[in-house]
């Protein structure tokens, strides 16, 4: 149905982001009368939950790898309809790297290319981000070796490349990823040794009011659990990775150190066990990708992007859905991706949304944040989990900056925050700017775990970065018949459009 008329004098939309909720935004919106250029990193749509083999590995049956098939099935076929019907437009392998804000509207910026080199703009009247969240890894002695991967990782490698990581694998940390990764690996024909799950029983215990509210959700996790024991996977629950060994030689994983936990999250002496693998995928939970958003000075919340009921953060025109404003899984990624392409297809017409067509939706999305709240709090990582880094323990991969020296800038050179600790060590220096270690850097500074501001959301060179800075002065009272993506192939003062 659409709800306006179509044109060139239909307002522009940009959604970055193919993965649940930029779809089901995408979907929204344009249906509802807007221009919607969707952008994404990947070469296909999906994001990481519905990632999908490369065309040329010929997989036979690549809905053996995901539990919401059909779901996939209903957004490709909508988001290829639209594209047929001229409403959408799709542009894969695009690296967007910074969102401005101009007089009229918005400039998205991307790279494109293998090298991430050729310049890429697409003006809109509006954006939307639905950019996903990425895992929080904590580290322990031994994360660093070869055969060490994250959860996700070994997932992607799966989903994606149809490529095992090892022949035996424990899985470990903790958060509801773990079960599918573990179920995925052990169908896939790899081992799998012990799933290792920090989580105490009783925290699902004490929060099983908000729990038992979803039904659905509780069967899915019933459904791995059978297929994990149909796999004689070993769990071990309330129990967590201290220690990943290789051999000094050609430093590959041999075996991991896994030991119990006490009430209070500490490790219960006496309890260790050694446990051969090649392949260690851990992961403790999701955080937000919120890079865009704070380039944009949207209000920012502990880690996730501030929304009203309408997906609209606090700076006018920009609206936010899936995990970007919290970790919650594909169904509430859906959920928020429908509310927001409605939302910004409504105001960019100067009209209220329809909120008895969205009630049905919100009240999904309620029931579904109060789910996702109570799983984030009992999946907490233990609570002493900094006990078992060691001095010599690498926690900023990039600048190798050990336990020892965060633990030094604290204590004898009285660094009381993040940014003192990172001045003082250069932890979060580097090629990842802090995503990778600013929650192992935070937790054993005592410093509170919040979103670390990034003026771009990925490495830019610096020609692009001149010319982005130069386009900024220049005048941007663009009209309708200005094309909205504009290609830059090489670094003159000449862009071509496509």
């Amino acid at each position: 149905m659409t709800d306006a008329p179509r044109g060139e004098s239909a307002p522009r939309l940009a959604v970055i982001g193919a993965g649940p909720a930029g779809l089901a935004a995408t979907l929204a919106a344009a249906r509802r009368g807007l221009r919607v250029t969707l952008v994404d990193a990947a070469p296909e749509a999906g994001g990481q939950f519905y990632r999908q083999p490369a065309a040329g590995l010929g997989a036979r049956r690549p809905q053996a790898l995901h539990h919401q098939w059909r779901s996939w099935e209903r957004l490709r076929a909508g988001l290829d309809g639209l594209i047929a019907a001229g409403l959408v437009t799709h542009l894969r392998d695009h690296h967007v790297w910074c969102v401005t804000r101009r007089r009229s509207g918005f400039t998205v910026h991307a790279l494109l290319g293998p090298e991430q080199e050729q310049p890429v703009e697409v003006r809109a009247d509006a954006v939307l981000l639905a950019t996903g969240g990425y895992e929080k890894v904590l580290p322990f002695p031994g994360w660093t070796l070869p055969g060490v991967v994250t959860a996700g990782g070994a997932q992607a490698m799966l989903k994606g490349g149809l490529v095992l990581p090892g022949r035996t694998a424990v899985v470990a940390g903790t958060g509801p990823l773990l079960l599918p990764v573990a179920t995925g690996l052990a169908a896939a024909g790899a081992r799998v040794a012990a799933l290792v799950e920090s989580a105490d029983p009783r925290a699902f215990v004490r929060r099983s009011p908000a729990l038992a509210a979803q039904p659905g959700k509780l069967a899915e996790g019933a459904h791995y659990a059978a297929r994990l024991l149909r796999h004689g996977v070993r769990t071990l629950v309330h129990h967590t990775v201290v220690e990943a060994h290789g051999d000094r030689r050609d430093q590959r994983l041999e075996a991991v150190t896994v030991a119990a936990l006490d009430a209070a999250g500490r490790v219960r002496p006496g309890t260790r066990r050694r446990i051969d693998c090649d392949t260690l995928a851990v992961g403790h939970g999701m955080l937000p990708h919120t890079d865009l958003a704070e380039g944009l000075g949207c209000r920012i919340d502990e880690v996730a992007v501030h929304v009203d009921d309408e997906q609209r953060t606090d700076v006018p025109g920009v609206w936010a859905a899936g995990e970007a404003t919290g970790v919650g899984g594909a169904v509430l990624a859906l959920a928020e991706g429908h509310i927001a392409g409605r939302s910004a297809a409504a105001r960019l017409y100067g009209r209220e949304p329809d909120s008895r067509a969205l009630a049905g939706a919100a009240r999904a999305r309620a029931g579904l944040r109060r789910f996702a709240t109570a799983l984030d709090e009992a999946y907490a990582p233990p609570a002493h989990w900094t006990a078992q880094v060691t001095d010599d323990t690498v926690v900023c991969r990039c600048e190798e900056v050990t336990g020892g020296t965060v633990r030094r800038a604290v204590t004898e050179l009285g660094a009381g925050d993040l940014r003192t600790v990172k001045l003082l060590t250069r932890a979060g220096m580097g090629w990842c700017q802090g995503r990778m270690c600013g929650p192992a850097v935070a937790g054993l500074a005592g410093c509170p775990e919040t979103a670390a501001r990034r003026p771009f959301a990925r490495p830019v060179p610096l020609g692009v970065l001149a010319r982005a800075g130069g386009a900024a002065d220049d005048d941007d009272d663009d009209d309708d018949e200005q094309c909205h993506v504009t290609y830059h192939p090489d670094h003159s003062d000449s862009p071509e459009e496509p």
